[in-house]
């Protein structure tokens, strides 16, 4: 019996990287998104579904590679005052004007790299550049969802001010993997048209500020509830036994919570369509003729190489969402 715990104690050591709203909700979101564009835009989407939906993680995997990286997927928004937090200019050289680019890299940049990544897509759109309209699809739609996770909007963003460590993975990995193919619902409508994007994103990232406190104080409260031998469970994940919150305690959550973890998936999968959407309108909504086959560069296909061999074993450069 002592032998048998040891065993998985020692498998529940095994660090695995932690990513922003975790591998299946990020892909869950693009694949998702997809279904809600018109047939003008789903004739070039549609077909490349699998891509939108696999790569959609490569904005985490490049935290591994890439030292700036770090700051596109969040805010800090808490340590600019208070709500609605008008300290902060919402124009990105107003804003440098005042705290300066290094402040601001260090308390993360999510809504204006959304905006960058917006004209980005859009002039892929305008020249019709296929790998390119695919790659900035898939990576705006990932930073779009990160800016809905709540405790990317607030500096205690794992819990590690409050003895709280591992509840930002909880949030945006644990309760969909356990919940979302079976409860969630995701008939959501159809992508609108984003008269001022930028605003929109912003209107976002502040539900997602406001709601920190609540994914913090409800975990708290309810561990009171809970010993730790049914707030933990070691359970197989990927073909390894390790400790998590157990399904018991996770389910409770996400009953405490009211649904907030649905809601701000499928407000993402709304947002992200509707991004796209607006990038191909804006470029004058150009009929999509793409080639059978779509050749990414040398380039392209060495950069996807490298994200997916150095992820697995290099260590993130700066904030991951597990430390």
């Amino acid at each position: 019996m002592h032998q048998k715990l040891l065993l998985l104690a020692c498998s529940a050591i095994i660090c695995e990287h932690a990513f922003c709203w975790g591998f299946y909700a990020h892909k869950e979101i693009n694949h998702h998104a997809v279904f809600l564009l018109p047939p003008a835009m789903m004739v070039f989407y549609k077909p490349h579904i699998d891509f939108l939906t696999e790569h959609a993680v490569d904005p985490d995997k490049r935290r591994y590679m890439v030292t700036a990286e770090g700051p596109r997927h969040y805010i800090d928004l808490n340590r600019y005052g208070v709500y609605p937090f008008n300290a902060l200019p919402r124009a990105w050289y107003s804003a440098v004007e005042k705290y300066g680019e290094d402040t601001l890299m260090a308390h993360g940049i999510v809504p204006w790299w959304i905006h960058i990544m917006l004209q980005r897509l859009t002039k892929a759109f305008s020249e019709k550049n296929y790998p390119a309209i695919l790659k900035l699809s898939t990576e705006i739609g990932h930073y779009i969802a990160d800016a809905h996770v709540p405790l990317h909007a607030h500096s205690n963003y794992n819990g590690q001010q409050t003895g709280q460590q591992g509840i930002h993975g909880f949030w945006e990995s644990r309760i969909p993997e356990l919940l979302a193919k079976n409860e969630f619902d995701y008939f959501i409508g159809k992508a609108q048209y984003l008269a001022n994007p930028q605003q929109f994103m912003w209107q976002r990232v502040l539900e997602s500020a406001a709601a920190a406190d609540t994914v913090l104080s409800a975990e708290k409260k309810l561990t009171q509830q809970f010993s730790p031998d049914l707030k933990y469970a070691f359970e197989e994940r990927n073909g390894m036994v390790i400790r998590q919150y157990a399904s018991g305690f996770t389910i409770a959550y996400n009953e405490r919570l009211q649904g907030m973890v649905e809601r701000r998936m499928r407000q993402s999968i709304f947002a992200v369509a509707s991004f796209w959407y607006t990038a191909w309108s804006n470029a004058g909504q150009p009929e999509l003729q793409p080639p059978a086959n779509i050749g990414f560069s040398e380039t392209d296909k060495k950069d996807f190489e490298a994200l997916d061999r150095i992820w697995k074993t290099a260590e993130a450069m700066g904030r991951t969402c597990g430390n």
